[in-house]
């Protein structure tokens, strides 16, 4: 699954979503469904291909997720809805289990096994 372009699916099907464009902090409350929209996607995209215990569901393209919501709030709601197992294509650092998407914040601790081109994680 792309997430690339769910905000702007998302956005489409908003109400206000022009009043929006002409303030947007308005949008800020509805974040929140955004993040379930996301998941949403997610979820769907997987069980339309019918995915089960063994299926890897693959996600890219959170990095557009950026400034909207986070990958951490993301993560859970996705995997409390699938059988299978959650594959994150994620553009940003790891220092152990702490990741950092597109170095923009602290970062977040999270159960995974990363799978790098690197022994430990981090670029040369």
């Amino acid at each position: 699954m792309d997430l690339t372009d769910s905000f702007a699916r998302w956005l489409d099907g908003e109400k206000y979503r022009e009043s929006y464009f002409k303030n947007p902090k308005m949008m800020a409350p509805k974040l929140p469904r955004f993040l379930d929209f996301a998941a949403g996607e997610v979820v769907a995209a997987a069980e339309a291909q019918g995915a089960d215990e063994d299926t890897v569901v693959a996600v890219l393209g959170v990095a557009s997720l950026f400034g909207f919501v986070q990958v951490s709030d993301l993560v859970p709601r996705v995997v409390s809805r699938l059988s299978g197992r959650l594959l994150v294509f994620f553009p940003g650092s790891r220092e152990g289990n702490v990741y950092k998407l597109l170095d923009a914040r602290e970062g977040w601790n999270y159960l995974a096994t990363p799978i790098t081109a690197f022994d430990d994680g981090s670029a040369p």
